[in-house]
């Protein structure tokens, strides 16, 4: 379950945005995770023989994140060791992105160990070497 504002977040919460930043805890380690969700994504479908774009529905709901290590946490260590919390609910896009940076940047979480996204600052020296 997500929260907001100390609430249980119901899809009649989230009616009327694009997305939202949040933040997932691990109660056991105390590591964190900043991240982005979007609510909706677009495709296009074949419908009588022509193509249109449609609106689905996400995997909020059960989405933990896009990090390797923190879902292999959440596996291993259960759903019931972690607190998903939503940070700002967003009404585009871009927003969501701002934000979910601003807040990345406002803890620090590309230089620190206490944070799942130090595995971004990895990948980004990573592809960065000249061998």
């Amino acid at each position: 379950m997500w929260t907001y504002k100390n609430k249980i977040v119901t899809d009649e919460d989230v009616e009327g945005y694009v997305g939202f930043v949040y933040i997932i805890e691990n109660l056991l380690t105390k590591k964190k995770y900043i991240g982005r969700k979007l609510l909706k994504f677009t495709r296009t479908k074949k419908i009588k023989g022509k193509r249109k774009k449609v609106k689905i529905d996400s995997d909020w709901k059960t989405y933990w994140g896009s990090n390797s290590d923190l879902k292999f946490d959440v596996e291993a260590f259960g759903e019931k060791n972690f607190k998903r919390k939503i940070l700002y609910l967003c009404k585009s896009k871009g927003t969501a992105n701002y934000l979910e940076a601003k807040e990345q940047f406002k803890h620090n979480v590309l230089e620190s160990d206490q944070w799942y996204n130090d595995q971004i600052r990895c990948r980004v020296h990573r592809s960065h070497l000249k061998l």
